[in-house]
């Protein structure tokens, strides 16, 4: 069950020992909190999304939602996600199962700053029955991220 491009991606990147194989599936959030034993928000979701005409990852926590507005000023578009037809052609993963690690090649991943505020986030292994444990330094150095974005509300008090 476990992807293997993703087991020998995180491998070469001293990660591998991260990656853990659940029993149920964790294609939600909600699924995946109760499979890893922690709360919705430390779930680190990645969501594809077409920026002018290509496909763009964003990882953010679980309990962020996109910002239009902030969305807008960080890609200067509105957020369109990438079709579900089209997610494994653009991504390399199914839904359910798109991870920030060993993504198609020319695909940016952006991290978004909600999920600074943890010491551990879990984003998916590369299927919908595997999950990786990084801190989000160490995230930001798995995947070669273009870098931190602030794209989400929700998940810090708005008032």
């Amino acid at each position: 069950m476990v992807n293997e491009t993703v087991k020998e991606y995180l491998i070469r990147r001293n990660f591998g020992d991260r990656l853990t194989e659940h029993a149920e599936t964790i294609d939600t959030v909600e699924h995946a909190a109760q499979q890893i034993g922690c709360s919705e928000a430390e779930i680190a979701k990645t969501l594809s999304f077409m920026v002018e005409e290509k496909p763009v990852i964003v990882v953010m926590a679980g309990d962020g939602r996109v910002n239009s507005s902030k969305f807008k000023a960080q890609f200067h578009t509105k957020p369109s996600m990438v079709a579900r037809d089209l997610v494994e052609e653009l991504t390399g993963f199914q839904p359910g199962g798109v991870c920030p690690f060993a993504v198609k090649s020319g695909v940016p991943i952006w991290l978004d700053v909600s999920m600074k505020r943890f010491e551990y986030v879990h984003p998916a292994g590369g299927n919908e029955f595997t999950s990786v444990k990084l801190s989000p330094d160490e995230l930001e150095k798995a995947v070669d991220a273009e870098g931190w974005c602030d794209v989400c509300k929700g998940w810090y008090d708005e008032a």
